[in-house]
């Protein structure tokens, strides 16, 4: 059972990060490290796997209209495969999400990464649902294994640096696979293996880097004990993440609509059987976002988490309005302003939480960011599925799922608005009880 614990802060850390060490080196340390990656290489090495794990879960998209006319099966299937990929997450960040502070970040990523490589070829040899599946559940446990190591190693690396590309990657990654797979689709031969293939090729590469880089934790025993599901949250980021939790919630919820239905909204409004439009909605969403995050790295916390609530209460509205009215642009743009707003909370809600977290707490309460993040685009769009079948059908339902993320954003703003503590959140650099 997975347990939920509030742990006392610990003795503050030294404001510098340390540099990165070879776990289980000896004398041979330095001359080790010299044939490692420089810690900057590292870092990007680090933000490009995330970028092509999210791509990867949002790589099918477009390719659901393909399936759906190969094999017959209906919306509820969509979405059940779109809602087993995030319950497959959830897993891996509640078994796995402390595994790397045990045994090293890279052991993780490297699992993770051939782990992602057999769900491509699964893909890839797919011929029916059981085949999707299979893909999904391996592709989300694998995920969610990789996405705390991933994290931790940036805040490792630099830690300013790091809470900033862990807001800003999703975007790019979710974005990319969304709009590229739309393309593999529209003007490539065989798309149902080829977006995977390339995919498979670009894991495999990034093994290698890995393999070439530093470790930046020591081994340390109880790596079995932490695939125990167990929550911890340190007192001093408790309050800060009743803040932070429900924006995350409702971005990601906005992001599950787009992934499950998206397309299906696209040709609908738009009477266009085109697979890069119907992709092109997830892209724009996502693209924003991944824009708004760097466009406002340097604004106060509380100012991030104003505009991403604010953007998307407008945003969501406006997408409703043009749903109502079957106006494809009026989409289009209020497509957009949500994606300032998933961007700016998801940033607002990292940055809320993460900096307030002791460097060996990190993968832990990160893991935690995601595992809210996942429960809001997996639970709300497989019963998105279901309604579309069994209550009012795609429009109905998607406008009843927005009026949900408008009253789940309108909630997150009152719980700021009411927390004296949410306009002392510090912005990537600055300094707290000697960290930074």
């Amino acid at each position: 059972m997975t347990k939920l614990s509030v742990v006392p802060a610990p003795t503050p850390a030294r404001a510098s990060v340390a540099a990165p060490v070879d776990a289980g080196s000896g004398p041979t340390a330095v001359s080790a490290r010299g044939r490692r990656l420089p810690p900057n290489v590292a870092l990007y090495v680090l933000a490009s796997i995330t970028i092509t794990f999210l791509a990867a879960s949002s790589a099918p998209t477009p390719l659901y209209a393909t399936y759906q006319a190969e094999w017959g099966f209906d919306p509820i299937t969509t979405t059940v495969v779109f809602g087993v990929y995030a319950v497959a997450v959830l897993l891996g960040l509640l078994t796995m999400g402390k595994l790397s502070d045990h045994v090293g970040r890279r052991p993780v990523l490297l699992a993770a990464l051939a782990a992602q490589a057999a769900s491509m070829v699964v893909f890839a040899t797919a011929d029916g649902v059981a085949g999707l599946m299979v893909a999904r559940i391996v592709q989300g446990l694998s995920t969610g294994a990789a996405l705390g190591a991933i994290g931790a190693g940036m805040m490792d690396i630099d830690r300013p640096r790091g809470t900033i590309t862990n807001a800003v990657v999703p975007g790019i990654g979710t974005a990319t696979g969304a709009l590229v797979s739309g393309l593999v689709v529209q003007f490539l031969p065989a798309p149902t293996h080829l977006v995977y293939l390339g995919l498979l090729a670009v894991f495999v590469l990034q093994a290698v880097a890995v393999v070439l880089m530093a470790e930046t934790v020591t081994r340390k025993p109880g790596a079995l004990a932490s695939l125990a599901p167990e929550i911890k949250l340190p007192r001093a980021v408790r309050r800060p993440m009743l803040v932070a939790a429900p924006v995350l919630f409702a971005v990601w919820a906005l992001a599950g609509l787009y992934g499950a239905l998206g397309p299906s909204l696209v040709r609908q409004l738009t009477g266009s059987r085109s697979e890069v439009l119907g992709g092109l909605s997830l892209f724009v969403l996502a693209g924003v976002a991944a824009v708004s995050v760097l466009v406002l790295r340097r604004a106060a916390t509380r100012t991030v988490m104003l505009t991403g609530i604010l953007a998307l209460l407008a945003g969501v509205a406006l997408t409703l309005v043009s749903i109502r009215d079957s106006s494809p642009t009026g989409f289009f743009v209020g497509t957009a302003i949500a994606g300032v707003g998933f961007g700016s909370g998801f940033q607002g809600g990292i940055r809320t939480v993460m900096p307030l977290a002791r460097p060996h707490e990190s993968s832990g309460v990160l893991s935690l960011l995601f595992v809210v993040s996942y429960l809001g685009m997996g639970v709300p769009a497989v019963i998105a599925g279901f309604l579309v079948v069994h209550a009012g059908g795609l429009t109905v339902t998607a406008q009843e799922y927005g009026v949900a993320v408008i009253v789940l954003a309108a909630f997150a703003l009152f719980g700021l608005l009411r927390d004296g503590r949410g306009g002392t959140a510090i912005p990537p650099g600055e300094r707290l009880d000697g960290n930074t």
